[in-house]
C-alpha cells in the first residue's frame, strides 16, 4: 500500500469505528428512538349540519372533501377563507356536487345550527355548516389537531383565536393534506378534481 494513502486508511478506520460506537452506546442509552409515523387527523364524530341534521365522519366517504374550522363571529380570516372556497367551488362547475366543502365551528355556544344558516347563506350553496353541543365539537377539533382558545375582549364579550387551515380530505375520508388557497380559484379547482 502507497504509504500517502496508508494513514489516510487508518484515519477512516477510526472515524468509522468511533462513529459506529457512538450509534451503539445512544442505542444503549435509549437515545435512538424508532420514528413514529405522524398522528392521524380525522376520526369518528357527529355533528348537526345547519338545517338539523346528523353528520358523521360517515358522511365524509365517496367524495373528497374540504373542512375548515372557523366561527361565525369571527372578524376576517374566516369570511375570508369561505369567500376563497365559495370561488373554487363555483370553478368547479357542476363538479362541485361531487365534493363535501364543510365549516365547522370552534364556538358552538354562539355558533347554533341557525346561526350557521344565516352566516353560510353569505357563500356558495355547497358550503355546510357543521357545529354540536360542545363536548362534541372538543372531539372534532381534537381529532384534527386543532387549536381553538376562546380570548376575551374589554368589553366582556370573547373571540376565537384558531388554526386555519383548509383540510384536504381524500374519498375514503383520510386526510391528505392542507388544501392551499393562495392560487386562482381555476388552479385550485383542477387539483381538486384530480381527488373526484
Amino acid at each position: 500500500m502507497d504509504r500517502a494513502i496508508r494513514p489516510l486508511v487508518i484515519f477512516a478506520a477510526f472515524i468509522g469505528s468511533l462513529a459506529v460506537g457512538l450509534l451503539v452506546m445512544m442505542w444503549a442509552m435509549g437515545s435512538l428512538k424508532t420514528v413514529t409515523a405522524p398522528a392521524a387527523i380525522g376520526g369518528p364524530f357527529q355533528l348537526v349540519d345547519q338545517a338539523g341534521q346528523t353528520v358523521s365522519e360517515q358522511n365524509l366517504k365517496g367524495k373528497p372533501t374540504l373542512i375548515f374550522f372557523g366561527f361565525t363571529h369571527c372578524p376576517d380570516v374566516c369570511p375570508t377563507s369561505l369567500f376563497e372556497i365559495s370561488e373554487v367551488l363555483k370553478a368547479m362547475g357542476s363538479d362541485a356536487d361531487k365534493v363535501n366543502a364543510w365549516f365547522v365551528s370552534v364556538d358552538p355556544e354562539r355558533d347554533t345550527a341557525a346561526a350557521m344558516k344565516d352566516y353560510l347563506s353569505s357563500f356558495d350553496p355547497h358550503l355546510k355548516g357543521l357545529t354540536g353541543d360542545p363536548a362534541d365539537v372538543a372531539k372534532v377539533l381534537s381529532a384534527y389537531r386543532v387549536y381553538a382558545r376562546k380570548v376575551p375582549l374589554k368589553d366582556g364579550d370573547y373571540t376565537m383565536d384558531h388554526t386555519a387551515l383548509i383540510y384536504l380530505m381524500d374519498r375514503d375520508g383520510h386526510f391528505v393534506a392542507p388544501f392551499n388557497l393562495k392560487r386562482t380559484p381555476e388552479e385550485a379547482a383542477k387539483d381538486l378534481k384530480r381527488y373526484l
